[in-house]
């Protein structure tokens, strides 16, 4: 992942009746669309499905608000997404644009890249500060 990369994720809702459909959709997805995923700067781009069909996507992007305008304007994409629109319950316009942004709490590779930063720069550990109390 680059340094400038962001994490993308967010959450959709599917109709639990239409769960076996849904999956089928995505094995595979139209290879045009996967090209124009790609052309938008998404990648490393996964779906999770739960129990009741809570939907979690993730993807790494450099740049989302260009990957989001491009797909915004993909005939492509606006194919795929008029296609899927009617698998997501309680959405206003396509599911690519409406879906709930998660808030990202925890990132292993950033707090041991943190940690690692700290330990370079001789920041005392809470067992060091300890000592110094004596």
């Amino acid at each position: 992942m680059s340094a400038t990369a962001h994490r993308v994720c967010f959450s959709l809702q599917i109709h639990p009746d239409l769960l076996d459909e849904y999956v089928a959709r995505h094995t595979p997805v139209w290879a045009d669309m996967l090209a124009e995923i790609a052309a938008s700067g998404r990648r490393n781009y996964s779906l999770f499905l739960g129990d009741g069909g809570r939907l979690i996507g993730y993807y790494e992007v450099d740049d989302d608000e260009a990957a989001q305008a491009y797909l915004a304007a993909s005939p492509v994409a606006a194919r795929w997404e008029a296609e899927m629109a009617r698998f997501f319950v309680g959405l206003d316009g396509r599911p690519d644009q409406a879906a709930t942004p998660l808030t990202e709490i925890f990132n292993l590779h950033d707090q041991l890249a943190a940690a690692d930063d700290d330990r370079d720069g001789a920041s005392p550990t809470p067992d060091d500060e300890s000592d110094d109390a004596s």
